[in-house]
């Protein structure tokens, strides 16, 4: 399993309008085959900043499954007019205990 961490910088004044987007398209990821969960979170010092949490099988399920797809075009014409820049997108894995 590997976690997908997106840091989103969301336009200021648009942060609700993001969030109903994300709604809407949080259906589409969850669909896709190789996703286990997903969660959005928001800052609370800065609420422009959101963090996207997915969890996939491994990251060729997030790129080729999701990212090659209509899926991610379909989710990201939903909620990227909001961005105010590319999200900065990083894969990670557990660290034992």
């Amino acid at each position: 399993m590997v976690l997908e961490v997106a840091l989103i910088e969301v336009l200021p004044g648009h942060e609700d309008e993001f969030a109903a987007a994300y709604g809407q398209a949080h259906p589409i990821i969850t669909a896709v085959e190789g996703c286990r969960s997903v969660r959005m979170t928001r800052g609370i010092e800065s609420p422009s900043r959101f963090v996207l949490l997915v969890e996939w099988d491994s990251v060729e399920a997030h790129e080729e499954n999701f990212r090659a797809t209509d899926a991610f075009g379909r989710w990201r014409a939903l909620i990227g007019p909001y961005f105010a820049g590319p999200p900065r997108v990083e894969h990670f894995v557990d660290v034992p205990a």
